[in-house]
This record gives structure tokens, sequence and C-alpha cells, in this order.
């Protein structure tokens, strides 16, 4: 890209620079979830905990200048309190809206899957049409807006599964491992140094980017050409993973056209004003595996998401 369309690169390298300075060897997953966050979409964090999923979307939202809400998940949480409600106010004799955490720009759902769906439900029309339906009134939210949410494994005690329309709307999923021994060795220094102790809103991460400066990146990513080979190539992926015989359910069209969008985000964080097919083999796993539902003998056999994908991926021919 020129001086003129590489804002986009600018501003990511930007916050993936502050980003590091705090987290320890999980390049991947900052720049796949700015990709997303970029692209419009939603970010589910999987990992076991202590791994650091709560604090890297603190630390991104520390990097923005826009708002930042985060709520904790737990198994008394209702739907009102992450939406709002409307209240009597006995001083004006009338109902007045209070809003909930959700009227933000960056909404961490904290431990997601330690609520029942009742609540995780809540998040439906959130996600999707950016907008809060309260006793009939329909609020829009701000923008730019983003849903991160964490989740333990599911074996874990007191989690629930998520519904399956709620886990379709989030862009991507990633999964969060162990950073290894020489990056848990600079966390040790990080926290003996006193970097991430408990007073990290006050000395954590600089504000390095503006809403504003975020739409725009928005604008110019919208101007990311894709040939019609990489289109095909998205539908052959999608419409070939609904044909394997291990999958009961496969991704619908908007796995189709988050892979898209998220292609054309992570193009111009690379400088690019074009799509190539290695951006979807790239984005193909975060953007597709938690759109599978396999059949219940793939799963006794052990067979991953990630494996089918992996291996469609070597059969779908790839455009030049």
């Amino acid at each position: 890209m020129d001086r003129e369309t590489g804002r986009t690169q600018t501003v990511a390298g930007r916050i993936m620079a502050e980003s590091l300075k705090f987290i320890v060897n999980q390049d991947k997953v900052i720049k796949l979830s700015l990709t997303a966050a970029l692209a419009g979409g939603h970010v589910l964090i999987e990992g076991f905990p202590g791994l650091a999923k709560t604090l890297w979307v603190r630390v991104f939202a520390q990097t923005l200048s826009v708002g930042f809400a985060r709520v904790q998940f737990t198994s008394d949480l209702m739907p009102s309190d992450i939406i709002g409600t409307r209240v009597f106010n006995m001083k004006e004799s009338a109902f007045e809206l209070r809003k909930g955490p959700l009227f933000t720009n960056l909404f961490l759902a904290d431990e997601i899957n330690r609520t029942p769906p009742k609540t995780q439900s809540a998040l439906l029309e959130v996600m999707e049409e950016r907008s809060i339906t309260i006793d009939g009134g329909t609020h829009l939210l701000p923008e730019p807006f983003t849903v991160f949410a964490t989740q333990n494994p599911l074996e874990f005690e007191g989690t629930y599964p998520l519904p399956e329309a709620l886990v379709d709307r989030f862009m991507m999923k990633l999964a969060v491992g162990y950073p290894g021994v020489a990056a848990e060795k600079t966390i040790l220094e990080m926290y003996d140094s006193g970097i991430l102790h408990r007073d990290f809103n006050k000395t954590g991460a600089a504000r390095v980017c503006t809403a504003e400066e975020f739409l725009a990146c928005r604008d110019e990513i919208s101007a990311v050409r894709v040939d019609e080979g990489i289109l095909n190539y998205i539908v052959s992926i999608v419409e070939t993973m609904r044909r394997v015989s291990s999958v009961a359910v496969g991704a619908s069209p908007r796995g189709s056209v988050a892979l898209l969008l998220a292609a054309k985000a992570y193009a111009a964080i690379h400088g690019r004003d074009f799509v190539t097919p290695d951006d979807i083999k790239e984005l193909a796993l975060p953007v597709l595996r938690h759109r599978l539902i396999l059949k219940p003998e793939t799963e006794i056999d052990g067979v991953q998401a990630d494996r089918i994908i992996e291996h469609i991926l070597s059969q779908v021919k790839v455009p030049k």
C-alpha cells in the first residue's frame, strides 16, 4: 500500500508493539484478535485459567481511546445485569433507562461459559445488530463495538456450553496455549519488576490509537481488493466442509462472510490492498473451527475440527 492507504498497517503496528510489552509469546493471538476487531467481528478466546486471556483484552482496551467494560460472568448473572433495564424514577414520576455495561465500545465477557444460556443469549442481538432492545425500545451502540469473550475448556467444573447461535456470531475462536519456558521466565521477571502487578490500570499500556483512527482503518479495509478466484476459493472450502462425512453441520454463509472480511483486514495489516490464498489458509482455522458440529461418532474417535479443516485445505485447489 502507498503512504495514503497504509493507515491500517501503521495503527496495527502501534497496537501490537504496545501489547507485546505486556503479553509474552502470544503474537499470533494478538494479531488475529486485532484482525477480527478491525474487520468488525467478535472474538472468543479459549484456554486454561492463568494464560493471560483477560490481561490481553485489558491491554488492548488500554491502547484504544474508547469505552471499555468488563463483566465477570457467573451462574447468577441475569440478562438485565449486562443490557440494562428501565427503572421508575420517583422524583420525576417516570421510567428511565438505566444502561448496562454493554453500552460501550469494547466489552469483555470474562469466563462467558460460567453463566447459564439464558444470560449468554442476551448477547445475540447486540453482537449481530449492534443494538439493544429494552422494553420495546431499540438503542444503537457506539462504533467501534467489539465483544471479546474468554472461556475455560468445557471439561472444567461449573461451565455451560454456549448456544450454537451465539458461537456462530464470533468471527474467530482462538486457542491460547502455554507460553513456553523462556516466555514464562520473562513473565516472572515482569511481575518481579512490578510491570504486571494489580495496579495495572495505573501503570499499564499507553493509548496509541483513537476511535477515529480505528474507524478510518475499517474504511481502508473495505477497499481491499478480492479477486474472483479468492471468492471461489472461500466458497469451495466452506462447501467441501459441509460434505465431509464426519461433519453433522458445516459453516453457514456467515462463516464465508467472516472469512472474507477477516482476510481483507489481515491483508491490510500486512500492508497489502489485495487478498492472497495464503491469507485464507492462515485464517481458516480461527474463523471456521467453532462453526463445525461433528457427528457423535467422530467426537468419540477423538477427531477435532482443526484436523478436518486442515485436511480440507490440503484438498481444495488453490487459485493462482
